[in-house]
């Protein structure tokens, strides 16, 4: 029986359906358009290709016997716009209606051991097709307009099961394509879906094999992971089968490293912790990801135990090197980094906060102050109740005052009261390197003391002046 939740996308794949049985081919809705149906989900609302967490609209996926040239010559009449990047694979993408539609010539394909590209070959059998596909609940396609189900590896029955498990034996599946074994991470956290046991012990003899896979591809599914709404399953399974150490060494080093403070058995259960503790937002969880990855450079032991001195600086660095190795934009990393950077910021202030303690810190996070925030409150998971309470007591008391500071002095925008204008003007200047230093002075002066008004402002800047008059004379 056909589930209900499908029958209005075959009702809007119905024209192209008539156009392949006129054209004597076979038509199918695969994948993930079937699983989500079946499971009860509104689409594959973990997989979103920007890691925004909210879902993309939902694609309808389909395959079929004809080639790609029949593909191409079927839908043209009733596409608003086609495109064939995916040819060569037997892709054609369309547009119709509002709706993205891409369909797929029924294929096997296969890497060859030292190459990141498949070797594509295309068929004329459904069961064959789904054969090739990474797990059983994507092996599953319904024939439109008849409404036949095809389901020959029981993908159903795993759905219902909760069962992760490949078509095919899994080290034949992924040695086809490596990138399955991280995919693999994803659904066991996405669908909560369990690996057997010979998918696991396939990822733990073949996790090297990553290695032919593109940093590009491994990166995107990096984040399709990191935006789940809970994704700790699959950050410990990408440590525990070993996957991690070929594209995120120094996450796994994270495990050896004993964690007093947070009373973990080690580093990457507490950033595991973090991580899940912020909101679905990549770059604010890949900061999580990698906040203390440099606690294992700078551990020392002293008298009063373990210690891990300027790790956010260490771990900043190492966050720029991993992030560029896997090709995120120079956007990403830079925003990344300077979270790993100040996520201790809070911590320097335990004295209390000054006015000019805020303005620096609001200067210092500029655009990020609010994620900064909420990474401090999720970098505290320890058991010890008094001490959570201290630091949300503590938290609440500097977003309060942070609001309160902002509506008198507009900290999202602090710059010095006078421009470079009004300095050259005032000190008779031309521009030059002292317009800088007088400007630094003011940044300063705004930063310590607040708006002080024009007239203050000036008479500092005509004292500062004649000191530096003084001392260049001297």
């Amino acid at each position: 029986m056909v589930p209900e939740r499908l029958l209005p996308m075959i009702d809007e794949t119905k024209e192209v359906a008539e156009r392949f049985v006129d054209a004597n081919r076979s038509l199918y809705l695969v994948g993930g358009t079937v699983r989500d149906a079946i499971a009860g989900r509104p689409g594959d609302g973990f997989d979103t290709s920007d890691g925004s967490g909210e879902a993309d609209r939902v694609d309808i996926d389909m395959t079929t016997d004809a080639t790609p040239d029949e593909i191409e010559s079927i839908i043209r009449s009733i596409s608003d716009s086609l495109w064939t990047q995916g040819k060569r694979f037997g892709t054609i993408g369309f547009f119709s209606r509002g709706r993205r539609y891409e369909i797929t010539t029924h294929r096997a394909e296969s890497y060859e051991l030292d190459s990141r590209k498949p070797d594509v070959a295309f068929g004329h059998d459904i069961v064959v097709d789904l054969s090739r596909r990474d797990f059983t609940v994507n092996a599953m396609a319904l024939k439109i307009p008849t409404l036949e189900l095809f389901d020959p590896f029981d993908g159903i029955a795993d759905l219902g099961n909760r069962r992760l498990r490949t078509p095919r034996n899994p080290l034949e599946s992924f040695r086809d394509d490596p990138l399955r074994m991280l995919r693999a991470a994803r659904f066991h956290a996405g669908y909560d879906l369990e690996p057997d046991a010979a998918l696991i012990d396939a990822v733990k003899r073949l996790h090297g094999r990553l290695a032919i896979v593109s940093a590009e591809r491994i990166r995107d599914e990096l984040d399709k992971i990191i935006v789940l709404p809970n994704p700790e399953k699959a950050l410990w399974f990408i440590v525990k089968t070993g996957l991690g150490g070929e594209f995120l060494p120094e996450i796994g080093a994270l495990e050896l490293e004993q964690d007093p403070i947070h009373r973990h058995k080690d580093v990457l259960a507490h950033t595991i912790a973090v991580v899940c503790r912020t909101r679905s937002d990549r770059l604010l969880r890949l900061s999580a990801l990698f906040h203390d990855i440099g606690k294992p450079k700078t551990r020392a032991f002293g008298e009063n135990g373990v210690s891990f001195h300027h790790h956010e600086v260490v771990g900043a660095r190492m966050a720029r090197k991993r992030m560029s190795v896997l090709r995120y934009s120079t956007d990403d990393i830079d925003e990344v980094v300077r979270l790993v950077e100040l996520h201790l910021r809070f911590h320097t202030y335990r004295m209390g906060w000054t006015d000019s303690a805020l303005r620096r810190y609001a200067r210092d996070a500029g655009p990020l102050l609010g994620k900064l925030n909420e990474l401090t409150r999720a970098d505290c998971t320890t058991r010890n109740e008094r001490k959570v309470k201290e630091l949300s007591d503590a938290m609440d008391e500097l977003e309060r005052r942070l609001v309160e500071l902002n509506e008198r002095e507009a900290l999202d925008s602090i710059r010095p009261e006078l421009d470079g204008e009004q300095v050259m003007k005032r000190l008779g200047l031309e521009p030059g390197r002292d317009v800088g230093r007088a400007l630094a002075f003011l940044l300063e002066l705004r930063l310590e003391e607040g708006l002080i008004g024009d007239e203050e402002v000036a008479r500092r800047l005509d004292a500062w002046w004649e000191d530096q008059s003084r001392e260049t004379s001297g």
